[in-house]
């Protein structure tokens, strides 16, 4: 596919941009390669794949992937036999398999139904020993550990006290040496691999050794004293030993490793198109983009032909800040060219980029900034002429450069190709450049082809008939205020409004008045028909919008009515439920006081107390039990007139009280709180404290 088209629709800033989303370097370098497919099968594999990837990320919000170093340079040197890493590579591979390992477990837990996913898991390599064997040798900045043999640390424990001895050796020299000779602030230092220390030029016999280095004025040498020579020679012999066991232990992990490199290579793979996929699912969440259909051609017939763009945007606009004014273009499996007419502020090569950004996109996976229900066909070619090009080399003109530009479009395009022209037939003589304009669609039509062709030509905008192939369409342009709205509209042209605009940069009006003299008259009444059916349609949008408003401010009163409904409703069914509560703790009570009166019965029947009397009493105490649970006391209410007011006695036990509503009498036996536990002719009963009043004297 040709990548001249791609270049004039900034397809590569749009990668860019993308690419910003990963988080490795090889997963921008394979963003920033991709390409649109013409292959359906590929086309959609490749917006399931991103489209799966949405769906692992949406309930972990910001979860990135695990950092992965850049390792391949450190795997594809494995597969040279004999080579040895540095500990820096296998440092990376280490953090390979440490990415990998916690890949694996984030696909575990959220890939179950993603089979795309699941496949790439099982390409992660997870080596637990290997990692851990290198994560102990090897720090992350490549610097072995001791822990990496036991003979290594013992090594450098060794190699630590041989150099403190040999410093400490040297410290006492350097006190000892007579102040004719010492260097003020004098220490040990190192020179060329050995300790040293400063005196003066004249004292270097005195302090015999060998001279390492001296100072840039040469008065100062810097010695090693005959007495350290054999500890440092000892030191030299456990810093080569270090050498040796150093080596022999990246040469057994890179051992170790070469085992692998396979799969190594396939999980880095793995990470690295983890992280593209990631990049694309943030890029199209940040653009508000949804994962089109993809149909084999524009010729399908039924609902799958043509080509269907809902809510589409720019890419870089939609994400630039600046409010991109979304378009919808359905043209059916007979549409073969658009006919784009307008103003030159009105957005037209903006439209006919985002056209060609949102096809060449989504066939290279990236889900574009379109809506649901988008329909794009997968294109073989992709062809533009957009913008002024001029080839000094070649000494063409912006018009010979177009007649190139579009004789390539003549040789090449076919029925899978996208075709987009911005003004074709311009720089040239009015009459010829339209009568080549309407050859080229013409053709275009004939080919099978999609085109997208902007233009100011009256004569182009009377091509459109019905079954003829071509469609008109506008972005409109509201003269009233001389600005563009940058709405899409099909099925009709646009005014070009070069007077208006040229009126209201402030041109004399005998010169306009004298240029609209020169109009065809026949031109000039369809300018007016379609500014006075687009001011009709202003208007008519205008109302549409306040009508939506109007009825979205109805629904969210609708929703907040339910809401308050739902409240009370579940207000009331609580409030019944406690109710249903204490009647059934006062039925329960009521039911203890009853038994307790026929206790009572049984006992004056078993004191000689007449059966009627015994039976009266007992006939009170349950109508008493009765009228408590017929009319309990509220919370918080008032005793009655008649059972005392706030000057009402207190009561306690053994306090003779009478029951304000029967006015019988009894005998307070104990209080407990509004309760009262009263004996009233022999019978225990619970009795609001309200019902009580006390007796004169008692």
């Amino acid at each position: 596919m040709p990548d001249r088209a791609l270049q004039v629709l900034e397809f590569g800033r749009v990668l860019e941009f993308v690419a910003g989303f990963a988080s490795t370097a090889a997963g921008r370098e394979m963003v920033r390669g991709l390409r649109p497919s013409s292959s359906t099968n590929a086309v959609r594999a490749r917006l399931n794949a991103v489209a799966e990837t949405v769906r692992f990320l949406e309930p972990r919000g910001d979860w990135g992937l695990p950092a992965v170093p850049d390792a391949r340079s450190d795997v594809a040197r494995l597969e040279v036999e004999g080579s040895v890493l540095p500990a820096a590579g296998l440092a990376r591979l280490g953090g390979l398999l440490a990415a990998g390992h916690t890949l694996d477990r984030a696909l575990n837990e959220g890939a179950d139904g993603l089979p795309v996913l699941e496949d790439l898991r099982t390409r992660l390599l997870v080596h637990p020993r290997l990692q851990a064997s290198i994560e102990r040798s090897v720090d992350p900045d490549g610097t072995v550990l001791d822990g990496a043999s036991r003979e290594l640390g013992r090594i450098r424990a060794r190699l630590r006290g041989a150099h403190n001895r040999v410093v400490q050796h040297l410290e006492g020299l350097l006190t000892g040496i007579d102040e004719r000779y010492r260097v003020p602030e004098a220490s040990v230092s190192i020179r060329e691999g050995r300790y040293v220390i400063p005196v003066r030029r004249e004292g270097r016999r005195v302090v015999g050794g060998y001279v390492h280095d001296e100072s840039s004025s040469g008065a100062t040498v810097f010695v090693e004293p005959p007495s350290a020579i054999e500890e440092m020679n000892r030191v030299r012999e456990l810093e080569r030993a270090e050498v040796r066991e150093v080596r022999r232990i990246l040469r057994e992990l890179t051992e170790r490793s070469r085992s692998l490199a396979r799969e190594l290579a396939g999980s880095l793979a793995a990470l690295t198109l983890m992280d593209a996929r990631v990049a694309l699912a943030r890029a199209g969440a940040r653009w508000e983009g949804t994962v089109p259909e993809v149909t084999e051609s524009l010729a399908e017939t039924g609902a799958g032909g043509g080509i269907c763009i809902r809510r589409g945007r720019h890419p870089l606009l939609a994400t630039g800040g600046t409010e991109a004014v979304p378009f919808d273009l359905e043209l059916d499996a007979r549409q073969r060219v658009v006919v784009v007419t307008g103003p030159n502020t009105g957005g037209k090569t903006v439209f006919l980029k985002s056209v060609g950004l949102i096809a060449s996109l989504a066939q290279s996976g990236v889900v574009p900034p379109v809506g649901p229900g988008t329909r794009i066909p997968a294109f073989d070619s992709f062809y533009a002429d957009v913008g002024d090009e001029q080839s000094i080399a070649d000494s063409l003109s912006t018009f010979s450069a177009h007649l190139r530009n579009l004789q390539d479009v003549l040789l090449n395009a076919g029925p899978r190709s996208l075709v987009l022209i911005d003004e074709p037939g311009a720089g040239t003589d009015p009459r010829e450049g339209e009568a080549l304009a309407r050859a080229l669609i013409e053709t275009l039509v004939e080919r099978g082809g999609l085109a997208v062709v902007t233009s100011h030509m009256g004569g182009l905008k009377r091509l459109a008939a019905p079954g003829n192939g071509i469609v008109n369409a506008s972005l409109e342009f509201d003269g009233d205020r001389l600005a563009p709205t940058y709405r899409f509209a099909t099925g009709r042209p646009g005014r070009s409004y070069g007077l208006a605009i040229a009126r209201g940069l402030g041109f004399p009006d005998e010169v306009l008045n004298l240029a609209d003299g020169y109009r065809d008259r026949a031109e000039a009444r369809l300018d007016d028909l379609l500014e006075t059916l687009q001011r009709k349609e202003r208007r008519v949008s205008r109302l549409l919008d306040a009508l939506e408003n109007e009825r979205r401010r109805a629904r969210d009163l609708e929703a907040e009515l339910a809401t308050r409904e739902a409240v009370l409703r579940r207000s009331e069914r609580e409030a019944a439920a406690r109710a249903r509560r204490e009647a059934r703790r006062m039925l329960l009570e009521a039911r203890r006081e009853v038994e307790a009166a026929i206790t009572g019965l049984q006992d004056r029947e078993r004191d000689g107390v007449s059966e009627r009397e015994a039976a009266r009493r007992a006939r009170r105490t349950v109508e008493e039990a009765a009228r408590a649970l017929e009319d309990p006391a509220p919370d918080g209410a008032g005793p009655p007139r008649d059972a005392g007011g706030p000057d009402a006695p207190e009561l306690e036990a053994g306090a003779a009280v009478r029951m304000s509503d029967t006015g019988a009498e009894g005998t307070v036996l104990e209080v407990e709180g509004d309760r009262v536990a009263v004996l009233v002719g022999g019978v225990r009963m619970r009795v609001p404290r309200s019902r009580l009043g006390r007796v004169r004297g008692g």
